[in-house]
């Protein structure tokens, strides 16, 4: 029981790899859930949570670059963005660790 919960809070913090190599946090949590989902209880929806605010984050990044020619929207828009792939992550993982799902912020739902 421990261990699972220390994999769920290991996939929340795993979002961060990009800080260390660059790139993979989109990858790294998606690796985790798709080859753990069914041996670790409650990774399914931890797993689902992650992916779909990678995923969000993703479409707003995308959205971000043409703003970049409207007033400097879009460069203001990847500080925000960085800070809430940050903030985040490290906040969903504490809660985690107390045995809650938690719920990421501007999400779309693309895996349900």
């Amino acid at each position: 029981m421990q261990e699972n919960k220390q994999l769920i809070v290991l996939t929340h913090l795993s979002q961060l790899i990009t800080l260390v190599i660059g790139f993979g946090s989109l990858l790294l949590p998606l690796i985790i859930w798709l080859t753990q989902r069914d041996r670790v209880y409650e990774l399914d929806q931890h797993g689902k949570n992650i992916v779909n605010f990678q995923l969000s984050l993703l479409v707003y990044f995308i959205i971000c670059i043409p703003l970049i020619l409207l007033l400097g929207l879009g460069i203001l828009g990847f500080i925000v963005l960085g800070l809430i792939s940050i903030i985040f992550p490290v906040i969903n993982a504490i809660k985690a660790s107390h045995g809650e799902t938690p719920k990421y912020p501007l999400s779309f739902n693309f895996i349900s």
